[in-house]
C-alpha cells in the first residue's frame, strides 16, 4: 500500500574523477561561507550583539525562570497535587506533602502544601507543561533567563529560589489565560 504518489527517482551513474575528491562541493560551500562572512563585516548583517549592555529582545510570552507564586495574603498557592511533576516530560520537578498546622494557616493556603519542592534546571527543558498542569495556578516560567552557575548542584532549584518574594512580586498576567486572571481576582 502506498501512503503517497510522489516517487523518488534514484541514478546509479559514475560520478566523475572531480566529483569524487568532491572540490566542486567544497567550492560550492567555500562560496556560501564567504558570501556570509562578506554581508556580515560589510553589509548590515551583524549577528552579534554586546551582551551584557545590550540584550536581544525576546517574545512577551519568552519561557524562563520558574516561580511559584503566592496569594493576595502572602500564602502559597501550591498544594502539593504533583501534576506539574507527572507533566513535566524531563521529570524535572520532584516534591514532598506535607500537611499544615495550626501555626502555618498564615503561610499556605490549603491544608496540603509541599514542604519540598525542586525543579532540576539541567533536565528542564522549558516547555511550560507544569504551568499548563497545575489547577492553583501556582508555578509560571517568567520571563527572566536562568542564572549561571558553576557547578551541577546549584541548579537544582529548591523553595528558596522559586517561591517569589512577598515585597517582590512577579508580574506574570502575559502568561496568563483569562480563565487565571480571573481566577485571580
Amino acid at each position: 500500500m502506498k501512503l503517497t504518489n510522489r516517487s523518488k527517482v534514484v541514478s546509479d551513474k559514475k560520478m566523475t574523477f572531480g566529483e569524487s575528491i568532491y572540490i566542486p562541493a567544497i567550492l560550492k560551500g567555500m562560496k556560501i561561507t564567504m558570501s556570509h562572512a562578506v554581508k556580515t563585516v560589510f553589509g548590515k548583517g551583524l549577528a552579534t550583539i554586546s551582551y551584557p549592555e545590550e540584550v536581544r529582545p525576546r517574545v512577551k510570552i519568552w519561557r524562563g525562570e520558574h516561580v511559584l507564586k503566592l496569594d493576595n495574603e502572602g500564602r502559597e498557592r501550591c498544594t502539593a497535587c504533583g501534576l506539574c511533576a507527572v507533566a513535566c516530560p524531563a521529570e524535572a520537578i520532584t516534591m514532598t506533602a506535607a500537611e499544615r498546622t495550626k501555626e502555618e494557616k498564615d503561610l499556605y493556603r490549603e491544608e496540603k502544601y509541599a514542604s519540598v519542592y525542586e525543579i532540576n534546571m539541567l533536565r528542564c527543558i522549558f516547555c511550560g507543561m507544569c504551568e499548563e498542569a497545575c489547577p492553583k495556578s501556582a508555578i509560571y516560567l517568567t520571563d527572566r533567563i536562568v542564572n549561571v552557575e558553576e557547578n551541577r548542584g546549584s541548579f537544582i532549584y529548591g523553595k528558596d529560589k522559586l517561591v517569589e518574594k512577598i515585597n517582590a512580586r512577579i508580574d506574570v498576567s502575559e502568561r496568563q489565560s483569562e480563565l487565571q486572571k480571573k481566577m485571580m481576582k
